[in-house]
């Protein structure tokens, strides 16, 4: 995954990003840190999901909407979902009702 455009806002608190490294993440270092320790209940969740959930928000590939819905980015790039903390519209959400596009809205929620 990789984000494609520069942000000059934070995604998290919606300040003025001023650094080239804040802007290629779309985070400021104080959201950046509280995203890096949040915390939230990975019960349920594979391996994999917990890392690729990490990799979506370290990609700024995961954007908030209004309110808990989240614009999420798929693995290989092609298509977006819409991303809430309890469903998502990709097809493992669909299917099996948790994807790792879920948790990553789970922790940019928790931070």
């Amino acid at each position: 995954m990789n984000a494609t455009a520069a942000h000059t806002n934070c995604l998290r608190c919606g300040r003025h990003l001023t650094s080239a490294r804040s802007q290629s993440t779309g985070y400021g270092p104080k959201c950046a840190r509280h995203i890096r320790t949040a915390t939230t209940d990975t019960t349920g969740y594979k391996a994999h999901q917990i890392t690729s959930a990490r990799e979506l928000i370290e990609d700024a590939a995961i954007i908030p909407l209004r309110g808990q819905v989240f614009t999420a980015v798929s693995t290989d790039g092609t298509e977006t979902y819409l991303t809430h903390p309890s469903n998502c519209t990709c097809p493992a959400g669909l299917k099996s009702g948790r994807c790792y596009h879920q948790l990553a809205a789970r922790l940019l929620l928790a931070a």
